[in-house]
């Protein structure tokens, strides 16, 4: 049955490459056909059967469109032939820094008997598949006498030189057990097989050129005759890749299929279980990255060991959720990290890249742009944003002309404090935090109303306002930074290769989108509140693996600081947060340290 499975997904992806292979041939039809019947025309009239002035006029004008069809299609098929199709930004691997894992793909290759990919690269991502790279663009191809993965003896198809790239999503290799990846990466090497084949190769081939044909026609920059030239360019190739499309849709899940049947061999019963860990390691992977990695690299730092820091996540999320239970006793299995020589300087490259893809970071460290580790983030990062945080909010209450609030008891310096937020802030008559009526005219019940109103309007004034003036602070500083720091070194011989993609798209896949001004306000509060806490009550900054930087009074997390501020900050309203602030020993009359 699964032999059949096979043979009849193999079947149906040639097929349809049949099917992108003849767009092809009727597109280079079309461009022959004038030129065809101009030679017609003049054998014709050069043997005496085409003769007459009518026949004269025909020669003269096929002629005249075979001219410009020629070339015209010469022009076509010329920027198609050399267009770089785009290629994954991966950390590549050699065999020498991971022969473990080149053994463990070889022997899968071998079990489903297919082509062995030709070499291995990471991304950090997490997803698998195989990838060409043997466009001349790709660089250099592998020696003809040997593949990387497919020089074992035996089996003459395996040392074909169009094999395909394993890539392979980093945080599978530091969550999953090797027999997991294992099973995760059956099917994705199973798919070397269909690819092997010339008709399906040719039309990837196709594909891939016509897809980088029409990204150069659409590129800017261009002149106005090259813009225009390029312009009928792009209409053609895309009239193809309309045209071949959904052969070449049908044609990837025919080999899908394939691959799929012919994996299905090869732990079954162990790739179930996989694919829940994969599942599993999807989310612990854009937690990290959105909660814990986006603020470092919002202070221009990139955490060194975000492949580590996704399985301390996963094992924090086995320990506060009941459907996770029994995950974590997988830890004691051997990981699959350990197929690698230096799986420390792997990380680090792939977090480089990371910081690249998801946050458009430079390329190399430099001074505005350095690694932290682990155990420096809560000091390096978490402190130092909150600090950096407050004082561009007190900077903004600066330019605002709002003074530092008359308060007795406070020390004459008259540094930053949180009182001065708080107050500013704060809408008299707001929650249960009313101020007394001080002038003894209680009114009536409409002009308190109208009172109440109009108090509400003017915090909701003075938020908006301020929240204003931190998104255009913090645009200018976000404008000021360099787009090119000074290079640095990066993890030797794990440097990702970003040399054929264009810097000028990162981030390719952002993570959040730009924070709103509402957002900003209330983030600047709660930095405020947390260097009171820090430098006030002995508070510390630390790191939740699910949630990010932290507040931790008294050893244990403070949890509860979120909804305090924002009724704050929304509502005006003081009194929840300074009740919180009363029972946990905070100071908001004592001035903080700022950056």
């Amino acid at each position: 049955m699964t032999g059949t499975g096979v043979e009849l997904g193999a079947q149906a992806a040639r097929s349809r490459a049949v099917a992108v292979l003849r767009v092809r041939g009727r597109a280079l039809a079309v461009a022959l056909l004038p030129a065809a019947v101009a030679v017609i025309l003049l054998a014709g009239g050069s043997t005496g059967h085409l003769v007459g002035s009518g026949w004269d006029s025909a020669r003269w004008i096929v002629g005249a469109v075979a001219l410009v069809f020629l070339p015209a299609a010469a022009g076509v098929a010329l920027v198609v032939a050399r267009a770089r199709p785009a290629m994954s930004p991966t950390v590549p691997i050699a065999e020498k820094t991971a022969p473990d894992l080149y053994r463990l793909v070889r022997d899968l290759a071998d079990r489903l008997d297919v082509p062995a990919p030709s070499a291995i690269a990471l991304t950090p991502d997490c997803d698998s598949w195989l990838e060409d790279r043997t466009h001349p663009a790709h660089g250099p191809p592998p020696p003809r006498h040997r593949d990387e993965l497919a020089d074992a003896g035996g089996h003459p198809h395996r040392r074909t030189l169009a094999a395909p790239v394993l890539v392979i999503g980093s945080p599978f290799l530091w969550w999953m057990r090797v027999g997991e990846l294992r099973a995760v990466l059956a099917p994705v090497i199973a798919g070397t097989g269909p690819s092997a084949h010339p008709d399906i190769a040719a039309a990837r081939r196709f594909v891939r050129g016509l897809d980088a044909a029409v990204a150069v026609a659409s590129a800017p920059g261009r002149g106005p005759v090259a813009r225009t030239l390029l312009a009928g360019v792009g209409w053609v190739t895309r009239l193809m890749l309309c045209g071949c499309r959904g052969h070449a849709a049908e044609m990837e899940r025919g080999v899908a299929a394939a691959a799929a049947e012919r994996a299905q061999t090869v732990d079954y019963g162990l790739r179930i279980v996989a694919q829940e860990q994969v599942g599993l390691a999807y989310a612990g992977w854009d937690r990290l990255l959105t909660r814990v990695a986006l603020p470092a690299w919002r202070m221009g730092r990139w955490p060194t060991g975000l492949d580590a820091g996704v399985v301390a996540a996963l094992t924090e999320l086995s320990r506060r959720d009941r459907l996770a239970e029994g995950f974590s006793s997988r830890l004691g299995e051997r990981p699959a990290c350990d197929l690698l020589e230096e799986p420390g300087a792997v990380d680090e490259a792939t977090s480089l890249l990371a910081a690249r893809l998801f946050h458009g970071g430079p390329a190399e460290q430099g001074p505005d742009w350095s690694p932290v580790d682990w155990q420096e983030y809560p000091d390096e990062v978490v402190d130092r944003k909150w600090r950096t945080d407050a004082a561009r909010l007190h900077r903004a209450l600066d330019s605002l002309g709002v003074r530092p609030t008359p308060d007795p008891t406070a020390p004459a310096s008259g540094g930053p404090t949180l009182s001065r937020v708080l107050d500013h802030l704060a809408i008299p008559g707001a929650g249960t935090d009313a101020h007394p009526d001080t002038d003894g005219d209680t009114g009536t019940g409409t002009d308190k109303g109208d009172q109440a109103g109009s108090d509400a309007e003017t915090g909701n004034e003075r938020s908006a306002t301020l929240a204003a003036r931190l998104s255009a602070e913090l645009a200018r500083e976000e404008a000021a930074v360099t787009a090119v720091p000074a290079p640095g070194p990066v993890a030797p011989g794990h440097v990702p290769d970003t040399a054929l993609w264009d810097d000028a798209a990162l981030p390719l896949f952002p993570l959040q989108p730009p924070r709103t001004a509402r957002e900003l306000l209330a983030d600047h509060v709660t930095a405020m509140v947390c260097c009171a806490a820090v430098d006030t009550a002995g508070a510390t900054p630390g790191l939740d693996w699910l949630d990010g930087p932290s507040l931790l009074i008294n050893g244990r997390r403070a949890a509860d600081l979120t909804s305090k501020v924002l009724s704050l900050t929304d509502d005006g309203d003081p009194a929840p947060l300074r009740a919180w602030l009363v029972a946990s020993g905070i100071r908001p009359e004592k001035p903080v340290r700022l950056v």
